[in-house]
């Protein structure tokens, strides 16, 4: 058994390892610009497994309608949590359609899961309380062009 579990190890350690050795924010994603209501929001977009592990991680600030934007294969349930990211935020669980399913705000530095209400494609997180702050809620809808087609 020790044997097995030796070599699965290092795999799984090989596999995390580019993920949980960045200690540096990722700051140069591609970026889409997205609506909701009357509100613009530059988001990064996180569509690759390793930049969607990193997401928001070791950054100390982030602009007022800056976000980035989480982007799954395939709709499921997603859940996320705050090791290692220093701004509380608010992720915004979306739907295909741009809808806001739930919301979820989070707290710096914390293990607790954050998770959607339903199976979405699109998670959005922005400084805490940016959604709350224009009235957004779930059931608002957000556009641009993930949500286009």
């Amino acid at each position: 058994m020790k044997r097995l579990s030796i070599p699965l190890l290092g795999l799984l350690l090989a596999l995390m390892g580019p993920a949980w050795s960045q200690e540096a924010p990722q700051l140069q994603l591609p970026r889409v610009t997205l609506s909701a209501g009357m509100y613009l929001i530059q988001a990064q977009v996180a569509s690759t497994p390793q930049e969607r592990t990193v997401g928001l991680m070791f950054r100390k600030e982030m602009p007022a309608n800056e976000g980035m934007l989480f982007v799954f294969e395939q709709a499921s349930g997603q859940c996320f949590w705050m090791k290692n990211t220093l701004l509380p935020l608010t992720a915004a669980f979306v739907a295909d359609d741009g809808t806001i399913v739930n919301l979820a705000d989070m707290q710096p530095q914390s293990l607790d899961s954050h998770c959607s209400a339903r199976p979405v494609r699109y998670v959005l997180e922005m400084n805490k309380g940016w959604f709350e702050k224009r009235g957004l809620k779930a059931g608002a809808r957000l556009s641009g062009p993930p949500f286009s087609r």
